[in-house]
Order: C-alpha cells, then structure tokens, then sequence
C-alpha cells in the first residue's frame, strides 16, 4: 500500500512521516470489515498527507484485501498470520530524463504518449543518447497518456537496470509493442522516494486492547 502527499510537499522533515499509527489505522480497516468491529479513530495528523492518511489508507487496505485480481480474498481466519505495512511517498522530484534517478533510493513514476499514436516521420535505426539535443523527437495527438509506477524497494528487488526498470514500467502501463530509444525518451519521469512502516498481529492486537477493546 503507497500513498500520495499533498502536491506541493516534497521533503520528509522528521522520523514521523509513516508510523505504526498508519499502520493500525489499515489494520483496524480490514479487521473491522471482517468482524463488524467499531473502528477506532485513527491518531495521527493529517495535514502533510491530507486526507488520504485517514481516508485513503483505509480504502487501499481494503482493496488490497479483497479487490487485487492476483490474490484470493483475505478471510478472518488469516487475520493472525498477517502484518500490515504501509508506505508513504515522499520527495517528488521532476527527473531531467529518464535515466535521472537513483536504484535502491528511488521509486519512479512514468507517463508517456500512447506510442500507437506515433507518427512514422522517420525511423529509429540510429538510436540516440536518452540526453541527447536531437532535434527530432515525436510529436502527439493529446489522446492517451499511459502512467506506472514502481516503488522504491521493487526495483532492486527484481535486479533491473535503469533501462530495464523504465521498460518493465512501461509493458505495466499498458504498451505491448516495440520499445525503441525514442520511445523511451518519450518518457516524463517523476522519482520519489518512500518511508516505510510494518506492524504484525500481534501489535495489532495489543493496540486495540489499549484502545478500550476487551473482546478481540
């Protein structure tokens, strides 16, 4: 689970940005949606991440649960072999290519112009450099923008390069064709980076337990 800050919010400024707070309040949501429990109000403030800390983390741990096509529903009887870790994103930042990043720091988001959209001036046999002034680069009917994106920690963990992880990115958001030098300068790319918090069962019980529930 990953949440977006406030557009304009672009540094960490404290330990604080994602805490087991964040992490119970998702907890608390699947929970309650299994046993027809009261929630608890969450206590942690919203305003770096606006409501999508109370609002947004809620659903997405909800949606994760029961809504991902890769995974089988999530049943009461799992609730005890569960953690729950929540990841907000940070540090947005406006790359200057898409080579402008950095692997194991780095989370990117890409969009780019539906390259079916391509028009055929000229061909990409002689590939340029992702930095490169060439005069030609693609024009595009604002039809279709195409965006992914992967965390910080997914593109280390899968062993891409740059070149790869951009690629990868792109087969996700939905580009099945050829992937030319062009093509991927087409790319606009935000990087951003992530703080990251886990809580298991058990501290999810105790929380609740300290919170007035005597029955879980």
């Amino acid at each position: 689970m990953s949440l977006l800050p406030v557009a304009g919010e672009t540094t960490v400024e404290d330990d604080s940005t994602c805490t087991k707070a964040h992490c119970f309040h998702a907890f608390d949501a699947l929970y309650c949606a299994l046993t027809d429990s009261t929630p608890i109000p969450p206590d942690f403030p919203d305003e770096k991440f606006h409501f999508l800390c109370k609002d947004g983390i809620a659903e997405y741990a909800l949606i994760s649960a029961f809504k991902d096509s890769r995974f089988s529903r999530i049943e009461e009887k799992e609730l005890p072999f569960l953690e729950c870790c929540v990841s907000l994103l940070t540090n947005f930042e406006e790359a200057s290519s898409y080579l402008d990043w950095t692997i194991g720091t780095h989370g990117i988001y890409i969009s780019f112009p539906d390259p079916a959209l391509y028009p055929t001036s000229r061909s990409s046999s002689s590939a340029s450099s992702p930095f490169s002034s060439s005069s030609f680069l693609p024009r595009f009917a604002p039809r279709r923008t195409l965006t992914a994106t992967y965390l910080p920690d997914v593109i280390p963990a899968q062993g891409w390069d740059k070149i790869e992880a951009v690629e990868s990115a792109m087969r996700k958001a939905g580009w099945a064709g050829p992937i030319s030098e062009d093509t991927r300068r087409s790319v606009k790319l935000r990087r951003y980076q992530s703080a990251k918090c886990t809580v298991v069962w058990d501290d999810f019980v105790q929380w609740r337990r300290d919170n007035g529930d005597d029955t879980i």
